[in-house]
């Protein structure tokens, strides 16, 4: 090549490189999502299932998108107040919340400044921890058929439950509706101010999640009586589900699950649903919550959207027949 043709390349190399598209970052579509970080918000306080979640997803989903996606605690209200910040984020898929069973059961207990379905694209699930009933060694039943027929000698509403709100309380009354028997409910701000009760059989029962219970039970402090699951749980596997023991289809469950804002793009909410749950079947992910009890599950769009739908039905129509009725958020 001569030098005149040489010098001329030379020349012209910054113009080809300015006219050339820029390298595009992992995962990025052209021109598409993620065009800039992804907020993550969890409605709840730092350092719960929920919490611990979105911060492992945050990482494998930040190396694919090429994007920083910083968690964002707002907890208040049941998760109403981080909730409702989402409704209210623009439709792009850069803003997305991880959301309990409290999602569709809050409907059931307030009057909800977002509508709990029409308000929300639904992602995926991630994970589902089932719920164990257990009672102080002492509590004369040790299984869910001695249970009832404890609760049918005695004058309606002896038997007491400990409950801390959602679930943990809706799931004894459906437990008492199907079961053809009636508890009376005794409110507590968490695990930790109900179980030194339960242990020393002021109140009688609890449906408690299994991480929170689990200590207790081991160290002989509870009894299980059965679990709530579709399945036994990997951390009680001699204690039966009450599905299997007493009540077929009887399933009771906390769960953690991505939403998004309502009318999400088709494209974003189908890269979101895939990116999501490839993050939360990571084996670091799944094996911290394995050591918490909670076993990874993700689900397609429709299905999710499905799934909170049958929730909602559930739980509301628990409530609705024990006569609880939806108050102001304050």
């Amino acid at each position: 090549m001569s030098n005149g043709v040489s010098r001329r390349l030379a020349l012209a190399m910054p113009a080809l490189l300015l006219g050339a598209p820029p390298l595009s970052r992992p995962g990025r579509a052209q021109g598409g999502f993620p065009a800039r970080p992804v907020r993550f918000i969890v409605p709840y306080t730092p350092g719960g299932v929920s919490d611990i979640t979105a911060r492992l997803m945050a990482e494998p989903l930040a190396g694919k998108w090429g994007f920083p996606v910083p968690v964002e605690n707002r907890p208040g209200a049941d998760g109403i107040i981080g909730t409702e910040a989402l409704a209210r984020a623009a439709p792009d898929g850069h803003t997305l919340a991880l959301v309990s069973v409290g999602h569709p059961v809050n409907a059931a207990f307030y009057r909800l400044p977002y509508d709990t379905m029409a308000d929300f694209s639904f992602v995926t699930l991630t994970t589902r921890t089932p719920l164990v009933l257990c009672a102080a060694p002492g509590f004369g039943p040790s299984t869910p058929e001695e249970l009832v027929r404890h609760a049918k000698d005695k004058p309606p509403g002896t038997v007491t439950f400990a409950g801390t709100g959602g679930v943990v309380r809706l799931a004894p009354v459906l437990f008492a509706q199907r079961a053809g028997v009636e508890f009376t409910y005794v409110p507590y701000r968490g695990s930790t101010q109900a179980h030194p009760d339960l242990m020393s059989g002021r109140v009688d029962i609890m449906f408690d999640t299994v991480p929170a219970a689990l200590g207790h039970i081991r160290a002989g402090k509870l009894k299980a009586l059965a679990t709530t699951g579709a399945e036994r749980a990997p951390q009680l596997p001699d204690v039966p589900t009450i599905g299997e023991a007493a009540m077929p289809g009887f399933e009771a469950s906390t769960w953690g699950m991505v939403i998004a804002p309502a009318r999400l793009p088709p494209a974003v909410l189908a890269k979101l649903s895939a990116d999501c749950a490839e993050a939360v079947r990571q084996p670091p992910v799944v094996e911290r919550h394995a050591a918490l009890g909670a076993a990874i599950q993700t689900s397609a769009p429709e299905e999710t959207r499905a799934f909170v739908q049958a929730e909602m039905e559930k739980w509301g129509e628990a409530a609705r027949r024990a006569g609880i009725q939806p108050q102001t958020v304050g």
